[in-house]
């Protein structure tokens, strides 16, 4: 199947330019293209998945990605998409960033260099840093239209609120960058999220300009639940990692088995592997048929982000929870001295240390609505101490609503 027409049947392309010249280009291939992933923290989160989903399936159907890890356009800050400008990291943080951000790439690509389109990872720090500004501004700036930048989405959003002249800079290294690639590693194609559309077009003139040569751009969606809800860092509940660090393999796999069931089947065509016609089967399931869409939806999702074996601990222990067999070995959990039973602990003090809530008043919060437990149990007062009898070999078991649980073991 082509490539290009897989993709939209998966629902991955939002924008395109010269649809027609770059579908065929893209089946005579091989193709190199790039994607561009700002370190602006040491992970990356669940808005960073459709693009480097794109990016596999390309590369699978022979195509070569270019990762770039943008060490140096993380420290100037992208106003695409954001209300507020982003706040400026050391270059010694945002360099460590880049290094993290570069090892969970290898779950999604091949980066062996033994094949002809093994994956290639760049920072463009490595670039941008050695530019002269003026140069720079006599070189690549003249070619920018200052009242055709202003009407970049990106940039109008945020008139209204204030737009530094640091931002407003941004475009043009992104461009560059898209420049340097075309020239330095026949990059032809740049992928990126559909607030990206701006900085694209931006770099694809560039090319024209600078090599009388052509370039190609496309975007895919900026990915909403069916509630309306971003798939970003910022979405309620708090971001979804991929470091397991950050996001464990079982609260990845629980994210995922418990989307809204309106969204199950869209996700697996965005998040996963499995062919369309398959989907098309779970597409027919209704009522409480569904979760088992949601079920491989969690597997399959896990598995990429994490490795099939965490996957798997990650859906027995939820099968233990929620299914009542399985095993409980792969639940969250940590060890605490058996010295804080005897002292007192309560399970205002459990809820908020083991994270399954953030703060003491959430912990109350919940109680009242009676929706906290401990050995299945419901707590209505969380002040309260634990008591020795509700151990149960040495541990407890926490569960915060109605789907998240955490094991505590008290060790002697």
């Amino acid at each position: 199947m082509e490539v290009l027409r897989s993709l939209n049947d998966r629902s991955l392309v939002y924008q395109m330019t010269n649809e027609e010249k770059l579908n065929e280009l893209l089946i005579k291939g091989p193709l190199s293209f790039y994607i561009g992933f700002d370190a602006t923290a040491s992970s990356l989160h669940l808005g960073h998945l459709v693009p480097l989903m794109i990016a596999s399936h390309l590369q699978q159907a022979g195509h070569k990605p270019h990762i770039i890890i943008g060490g140096a356009t993380a420290l100037v800050g992208d106003p695409s998409g954001r209300s507020t400008e982003r706040s400026l990291e050391s270059r010694d943080t945002v360099s460590n960033w880049a290094v993290s951000l570069k090892q969970q790439m290898t779950r999604f690509l091949d980066f062996s260099q033994t094949v002809k389109n093994g994956a290639v990872l760049l920072d463009n720090a490595a670039w941008l840093h050695q530019l002269n500004y003026i140069d720079f501004l006599r070189d690549i700036g003249k070619h920018f239209s200052v009242n055709r930048m202003l009407t970049a989405e990106s940039v109008k959003m945020r008139l209204e609120t204030g737009l530094s002249f640091l931002e407003f800079n941004y475009m043009l290294l992104q461009s560059y960058d898209f420049l340097h690639l075309y020239r330095e590693n026949n990059c032809t194609l740049q992928i990126g999220g559909a607030d990206q559309w701006g900085n694209i077009v931006a770099g694809i003139d560039l090319i024209r300009r600078k090599e009388a040569g052509e370039a190609y751009g496309f975007t895919c969606p900026l990915v909403t639940t069916s509630t309306g809800e971003k798939m970003s860092k910022s979405q309620p509940g708090g971001a979804v990692w991929l470091d397991p660090n950050l996001t464990s393999p079982y609260d990845y796999y629980q994210f995922w088995i418990n989307v809204d069931d309106r969204d199950a089947t869209y996700f697996m065509k965005l998040y996963t592997f499995i062919p369309v016609n398959e989907i098309a089967v779970f597409e027919k399931l209704s009522g409480a048929d569904i979760r088992q869409a949601k079920e491989k939806l969690a597997f399959e999702a896990t598995s990429i982000a994490h490795g099939k074996h965490e996957a798997e601990k990650a859906r027995n222990a939820s099968l233990s929870l929620f299914a009542g067999f399985g095993s409980q070995e792969n639940v969250p959990s940590a060890e605490f001295p058996y010295s804080r039973v005897q002292k007192g602990v309560s399970a205002l003090d459990l809820f908020t240390e083991s994270g399954l809530c953030p703060s003491r008043g959430e912990v109350r919060r919940l109680a009242k609505q009676g929706g906290l437990y401990i050995q299945g149990n419901r707590i209505d007062a969380p002040e309260d101490s634990i008591s020795e009898e509700m151990l149960e070999e040495g541990s407890l078991l926490l569960r915060a609503g109605k789907k998240r649980y955490f094991k505590v073991f008290f060790k002697k």
